[in-house]
């Protein structure tokens, strides 16, 4: 366990560095995420204006400003998002090199899960470290209600950050279960992709799940895709209390353990049926 620690925090080292060079790649993403977080706040200040509540009436407790706010959010994070499976484990899984995986002397899971995180801290860092500037830069110019504004207070920023880390876990660790499930299948990735779109919708990263019908919130705030993007961005926003965002953080805490321990019992039936061709 001990060796296969010191790998995988070596490959989370080497993966991170190897995806900072991508600076382009970065640049055109955080364009497409800047412009759709335009989209999406014009959409919400129509609906708060014209709908059945007013710009300065807030819907579940959350105004129209928390909402902008949680949009820029969730554009920031939308590389650590849970809509795919690492591109180079897929590739692997799919051309046989899995079987090269097999060989190394360390815990598949762990070794795999270094690789995975590491994809979305790059993400995080470039992508959407360009996102957010973009936000800033639009609300330090005198546009607050299209850029993101401040934090709640210094204590919901704190928490958000400890909360956004749990967000990188929880990512994480659902990547590795859909990809533990995606292993020595041979029906296609239509299902995972199903999977995965779920997700990001049940996440909020479409829309914030404060502003969905009230019957629906208890629902929403216990399934596990909440901790995700919802538990963090209502942090940030102090659209909830702190009692209830802490109830929040326990509850991404509880789903990153129950989908470690489904991804490892899934990986360890995969690897036992797994078949490798090649000549």
């Amino acid at each position: 366990m001990k060796r296969t620690f010191k790998a995988g925090l070596s490959l989370f080292r080497i993966r991170t560095a190897e995806g900072l060079q991508y600076r382009m790649a970065a640049l055109s993403g955080a364009t497409v995420s800047t412009f759709w977080a335009l989209i999406e706040v014009a959409i919400l200040t129509v609906f708060f204006t014209y709908g059945n509540v007013g710009a300065g009436d807030s819907i579940n407790g959350m105004s129209l400003s928390q909402s902008i706010s949680y949009i820029w959010i969730a554009q920031w994070m939308v590389m650590l998002s849970l809509s795919s499976i690492d591109g180079d484990l897929l590739g692997k899984i799919n051309n046989g090199d899995i079987g090269v995986e097999l060989c190394r002397p360390l815990d598949l899971y762990w070794h795999w899960f270094a690789r995975t995180a590491a994809g979305k801290v790059n993400g995080l860092l470039m992508r959407g470290g360009l996102v957010l500037v973009c936000g800033i830069v639009i609300s330090l110019i005198g546009f607050r209600n299209v850029g993101i504004g401040l934090p709640a207070s210094p204590l919901h920023l704190a928490l958000f950050f400890v909360s956004l880390f749990g967000a990188l876990l929880f990512s994480t660790t659902f990547g590795m279960f859909v990809t533990a499930m995606r292993m020595n299948v041979r029906w296609g990735d239509g299902p995972m992709h199903l999977i995965t779109a779920t997700g990001g919708i049940l996440s909020g990263s479409y829309l914030p799940l404060q502003i969905w019908p009230d019957f629906m919130q208890t629902f929403l705030r216990l399934q596990p895709f909440a901790s995700f993007l919802d538990a963090p961005a209502r942090l940030y926003v102090g659209s909830a209390s702190i009692h209830e965002s802490l109830l929040s953080m326990l509850l991404q805490l509880f789903w990153i353990v129950v989908f470690i321990a489904l991804g490892r019992v899934i990986m360890k039936r995969r690897i036992k049926t797994v078949v490798v061709q090649g000549g």
